[in-house]
């Protein structure tokens, strides 16, 4: 089993030390059949997913939302199916040039969000988290544009409990996706998706920071056999 500082090792053999950059351009590059893979790797459970994870939310209609680190905009698309209003902003021209979904979108950085204090309703955040270099800063900027009383909703990459489950789920992640995902796309992206799950810290460390940004009524759900998490919470006032 490789250890986390291992699985770091290789992000950085991957990107070397301009991670933030190599990542963005990584994104562009497979922008184009990024939807596709996601449906077929995951047999299109991250539908399913992003579906529940607009249910946590548990925002009224017309609620404004933001989807930080949007992508191609598939949250977006769950959002307004839920009869909110959503924005996405993603810092990958390649990925909001793909995007399939109406609601506006806008390049970004989600550790600078353009958005002025208590501005939206709610946040999600799909399968980004272990992409971000500082998440304190990210948690502080997504508490600063929430409005008190409003929602997040994070969807995250997770591992099984079972330990017969978890060696399956590392075959197929770490063996499987990185060739089809090769033979499709961009490999060093999905040489990269495998490696990436381990620089996301335990879900004990999340809600950690969660709250100390001014989140509180913190709940996590595993979805999936536990190959799925959402980490949902309230701003505090």
């Amino acid at each position: 089993m490789r250890s986390r500082n291992s699985k770091r090792a290789e992000v950085e053999e991957l990107f070397g030390t301009g991670r933030e950059r190599a990542v963005e351009r990584m994104f562009d590059r497979a922008a184009r059949r990024y939807d596709l893979l996601n449906r077929l790797l995951t047999f299109g459970l991250d539908r399913r997913w992003r579906r529940r994870t607009v249910r946590l939310l548990d925002r009224p209609p017309a609620a404004l939302v933001v989807d930080l680190a949007c992508g191609t905009g598939d949250f977006c698309g769950e959002l307004e199916r839920a009869g909110h209003s959503a924005v996405g902003l993603d810092f990958s021209a390649g990925m909001l040039r793909h995007a399939n979904t109406s609601a506006p979108l806008v390049r970004a950085d989600v550790l600078h969000l353009p958005l002025g204090d208590g501005a939206v309703d709610g946040a999600v955040c799909g399968f980004a988290l272990r992409n971000l270099a500082d998440l304190e800063t990210f948690f502080a900027e997504v508490a600063r544009v929430t409005r008190p009383g409003g929602r997040v909703a994070l969807l995250e990459v997770a591992e099984p409990t079972c330990r017969v489950l978890r060696w399956g789920h590392r075959l197929y992640f770490g063996r499987v996706v990185p060739l089809i995902g090769g033979l499709l796309s961009d490999r060093a992206a999905y040489r990269y998706l495998p490696a990436s799950v381990k620089l996301l810290p335990a879900p004990e460390r999340l809600a950690g920071l969660l709250e100390t940004a001014g989140f509180g009524v913190l709940e996590h759900h595993r979805f999936s056999a536990g190959i799925a998490q959402v980490f949902s919470a309230t701003r505090k006032a």
